[in-house]
């Protein structure tokens, strides 16, 4: 369980731009908690706390693009693991496995190397923030696809009102979140 303190400390440096990027959202703006080094740290070590235990310790970490990038590879190097990015179609130069998930208003794409995970690697799947838990699922599938096992979900950030972090519980994808941002 995260101490309280620390969960207050973060949300309290995440900062909410009004009306961006359309009319009627309430944009949770996480890099104030870069900026500052002892607030960096903080969240850090947040993950790293939970993540360091052997029962939780994932074999690779996988960063969703762009921000579970910045997380992710922090905590691969403090906790001695790999990391790999998922990232948007067309930015990886080897060979892919591709999955294509449903937005508000369209579709994108997210692509892993092929040689990104061995067959039964435990995975731990980072992103800033679950809005609609969609980039999360597309990562998972991909994961799973090459053989590697999702064992969590994490993100700083949850927005429980938009429904993705239970879709995410539902499909059996445990979540380990920092911030939970319900009824605002």
């Amino acid at each position: 369980m995260l101490d309280l303190n620390v969960n207050q400390y973060l949300r309290e440096r995440i900062r909410t731009v009004p009306d961006w990027p359309t009319p009627g959202v309430q944009f949770r703006d996480i890099t104030p908690l870069l900026q500052e080094p002892k607030t960096f740290r903080v969240l850090i070590d947040a993950f790293v706390h939970r993540y360091m235990d052997r029962d939780l310790r994932p074999d690779v970490i996988a960063g969703l693009d762009a921000r579970g990038f910045i997380i992710g590879a922090v905590l691969a190097f403090e906790l001695g693991v790999g990391f790999v990015p998922i990232r948007k179609k067309g930015k990886l130069p080897f060979t892919t496995v591709a999955e294509t998930y449903e937005l508000e208003y369209g579709s994108a794409t997210v692509e892993l190397h092929t040689d990104a995970v061995q067959p039964g690697d435990r995975v731990l799947l980072v992103d800033d923030l679950i809005a609609t838990g969609g980039t999360m699922m597309a990562g998972r599938r991909l994961l799973e696809r090459l053989g590697a096992h999702v064992s969590e979900g994490a993100a700083i950030v949850d927005l429980p009102e938009l429904g993705g972090s239970q879709r995410l519980r539902e499909s059996g994808l445990p979540l380990f979140t920092l911030v939970d941002f319900s009824g605002h």
